[in-house]
């Protein structure tokens, strides 16, 4: 890597991932100590292996990595296909198990469908982009992936894609007269899916999210057992190994769902509130990686990838107290949106609207 490499690339972001990983590993070795650290030493390996891939991929440019794409999507799309056939796991089939080692395709296939559409997408001028065909090719590559993961099912990560897709062509400048009538459907789409398609489990799961308390020996146990977690740590925690809640087996499932809460009792206040500092920092140098790109392909890529660490990060955070710590930071992050649309590119450098 020349010097110039090394002055462009983004070391915030590095450095914030870094310490989330650090954060993230304590927490795991607490939560994992009652089971032999067995998903501590899972994710310590992906960690492990993870570090050359970062290497690697900084030496490579990502015009060449986007080249690739169509080989990861339709690696990705098979693999989607294939889980469909393995054993369900907690009521989903979205794993692949061999031996002590699980891999989630889904979770590749996020890079890869950001990488094909912002491959597709950086070759089309913002005209061609809202033509209608054009436009349904677009669509019609996110939504394949998203109707395999709805088949396993897994609707958390499914709406991901949609939202980063949605954010893809807002960024790429697609008219208001198709976000208008997007936003026209969903609201028509919604009760019709919650009242005729949606599965009862999935409608408890809405019902117990916006009151656990409406089952609260049931489907609302563990909300109601994070908060009490999460509120016991008060402003330091009650210690990294010493969680009540965590040790004493009151939350399940601790080292995934719940892995916030583990933190939040753990290590109080002030580290869940530095997560979350952590995490805007994070999101808004990608936000500026995405506006100061030198082109659209690094744009598009840049607002994908974003997108979906934004939205994980989200889901993360709801399941553990319900009320989301992290609403105080739309304020933030909206303030950040509209900074953002003074920044105008052109169609080959402006009039990109974000």
């Amino acid at each position: 890597m020349n010097k110039k490499q090394l002055k462009n690339t983004e070391w915030s972001i590095l450095i914030c991932t870094v310490i989330l990983i650090i954060i993230g590993l304590f927490a795991l070795y607490s939560a994992s100590n009652t089971s032999e650290f067995e998903d501590f030493n899972k994710q310590l390996m992906w960690v492990i292996i993870s570090i050359p891939i970062l290497i690697i991929t900084m030496f490579v440019d990502y015009k060449l990595i986007a080249k690739l794409s169509v080989g990861f999507y339709i690696l990705s799309i098979i693999l989607l296909i294939a889980v469909l056939l393995t054993s369900a796991i907690n009521g989903a089939t979205s794993w692949f198990n061999f031996g002590p080692i699980s891999i989630q395709p889904a979770e590749f296939a996020k890079i890869a469908v950001v990488l094909f559409l912002a491959n597709i997408m950086s070759k089309m001028s913002r005209i061609e982009i809202n033509r209608p065909l054009k436009l349904i090719m677009i669509l019609g590559i996110a939504l394949l992936p998203i109707l395999l993961i709805i088949l396993q099912p897994d609707y958390g990560t499914a709406m991901a894609y949609i939202v980063a897709t949605v954010v893809m062509l807002y960024v790429a400048g697609i008219k208001k007269r198709y976000i208008i009538t997007a936003f026209l459907i969903v609201i028509i789409a919604i009760p019709i899916l919650y009242f005729f398609v949606l599965p009862e489990h999935a409608k408890l799961r809405i019902e117990v999210y916006l009151n656990p308390y409406l089952d609260p020996r049931g489907a609302g146990y563990n909300i109601i057992q994070s908060k009490l977690a999460i509120g016991a740590g008060r402003l330091v925690g009650q210690g990294w190994l010493n969680g009540t809640q965590t040790h004493l087996g009151f939350l399940y499932p601790k080292t995934t769902d719940f892995i916030f809460a583990v933190i939040g009792e753990e290590m109080g206040f002030i580290t869940c509130a530095g997560i979350i500092i952590l995490y805007i920092a994070l999101i808004t140098r990608a936000i500026n990686v995405a506006k100061t790109a030198k082109d659209d392909l690094g744009s598009y890529i840049a607002a994908g990838i974003v997108r979906h660490i934004n939205f994980s990060r989200f889901r993360k955070y709801r399941n553990d107290n319900r009320t989301i710590a992290y609403y105080r930071c739309t304020a933030s992050i909206y303030k950040l949106w509209r900074k953002c649309n003074a920044y105008k590119y052109n169609l080959y450098r402006i009039i990109i609207k974000y």
